[in-house]
């Protein structure tokens, strides 16, 4: 048995923080940030207890910094990888900091808060697009899964949020903050919207996964009433693709996406006649091309913000835990676009990784099993956005406001990270 001392701060914020350190360790805890230590008031408890090697800091029910040295050896083990991994076993939701970097995302005053809650049905599961005219986020509802009320013979939905009346209801004390979701009627080209990004030249860019014999789809649409919609491309050569999955603009101005087999997995799409590749399309003459293949189950898709770099999630293991629950990044050719030089960035300890996005600093996140995990450009698990249930994907509404979709429910992170620059292309005129 070892001494273990836990020492309890209080912030001028009324904000307990805990640090429990072995004595015997040489390790110690990642600091507070500088924000938070300077606000320090008030006197310093300490009390001994015996325990084994244990160090982790703790900052109320909100935020937890967990050293990964407290938990390298275990007696007890999870049996599948969809069960979340919660050390402190803290109530969710809360920020998880795992790496000292997370706290320059955070800056100082983070906090994540539910703002949306249907328990009953999967309103809130893909393409996260925020308009800033409207200060409006736009999502779909879950195609074919649990609770999405769609399938075979249901086309899903586009629903919005006003970040305004969030900001409201969070102004006046609210905690959950219940804010109404507004369901629009899309046109019926628009056929199980799995993905989505912009605002690309004001309107949204959404990528369908077809339903039955209905075609996958790449479309722009109105993000207004009557919401109007024109279909850009819908086949390979003729061929339909399988479940067109996720989006993104390339700063060159091509559009890249996934296709993946989800639609027949899930029932609402016949047999795939396609691999599961990710593709390029060029807006101005229409060419499609393959730019990276041999993956289990290509998913979500980002870039850096120079363009430089793809990161592509792979979510096989929806088939079984030994198949990929992997981010690869990618090099991108400047004159082919190619995906080259495919190495592992990271794996999703919990469930899958879905939707991708990427901030001004590199800095990586990605829907999983257990909330929004962040890793830095290096590949190092940072922290998550732990809200123990499935998000399959997010979106910054602007600086500082990450909104986390989480089939049932809409999380709001309010920390110090930016999105990268807005979408504007294609070149106006082309």
């Amino acid at each position: 048995m070892r001494t273990l001392l836990t020492i309890t701060f209080v912030f001028s914020t009324g904000v307990a923080c805990t640090v429990r350190t072995d004595a015997e360790l040489s390790q110690r805890p990642p600091s507070p940030p500088r924000a938070l230590e300077s606000n320090l008031v008030g006197e310093v408890v300490v009390s001994t207890i015996l325990a084994r090697n244990v160090i982790s800091w703790k900052l109320t029910e909100s935020f937890e910094v967990v050293d990964p040295a407290s938990f390298a050896v275990l007696d007890k083990f999870r049996s599948s990888g969809s069960v979340p991994f919660n050390p402190t076993s803290s109530a969710p939701p809360f920020i998880q900091v795992f790496d000292p970097g997370f706290y320059s995302i955070l800056g100082p005053n983070p906090s994540l808060t539910e703002i949306a809650s249907n328990a009953t049905f999967a309103f809130a599961h893909e393409a996260p697009i925020y308009h800033s005219d409207t200060d409006e986020m736009f999502f779909s509802t879950n195609n074919g899964g649990a609770l999405g009320n769609s399938g075979l013979n249901k086309n899903n939905l586009i629903g919005k949020i006003s970040m305004t009346a969030v900001e409201a209801a969070l102004a006046s004390g609210q905690s959950p903050a219940n804010v109404p979701i507004e369901l629009l009627n899309f046109p019926e080209s628009i056929q199980m919207t799995n993905g989505g990004t912009g605002p690309y030249n004001g309107s949204l860019l959404l990528i369908t996964s077809g339903r039955g014999d209905r075609p996958p789809s790449i479309a722009i649409a109105n993000p207004r009433p009557p919401y109007n919609a024109t279909v850009l491309l819908n086949n390979f050569f003729g061929r339909q693709f399988n479940s067109l999955n996720d989006i993104k603009v390339h700063p060159t101005g091509k559009i890249f996406f996934t296709d993946v087999t989800y639609g027949s997995v899930l029932g609402f799409r016949p047999t795939p006649v396609l691999p599961n590749q990710v593709y390029r399309l060029d807006p101005v003459t229409k060419a499609v091309k393959v730019v990276a293949t041999d993956f289990s189950m290509c998913n979500g898709l980002a870039f850096t913000e120079d363009g430089s770099v793809a990161y592509v999630s792979d979510t096989g293991s929806t088939a079984g835990q030994t198949r990929p629950s992997t981010i690869y990044a990618f090099d991108v050719d400047p004159n082919t676009h190619a995906f080259t030089n495919r190495r592992v960035f990271a794996y999703a300890d919990t469930g899958i990784p879905d939707g991708i996005q990427v901030d001004t600093e590199g800095n990586v996140y990605s829907g999983t099993g257990d909330g929004v995990n962040v890793w830095n450009s290096q590949g190092t698990l940072l922290g998550k956005f732990f809200i123990n249930s499935t998000s399959a994907n997010m979106a910054f509404a602007g600086d500082g406001r990450l909104v986390i979709l989480a089939e049932t429910k809409i999380f709001l992170a309010k920390i110090a990270a930016k999105p990268i620059r807005t979408l504007v292309y294609p070149p106006p005129g082309a």
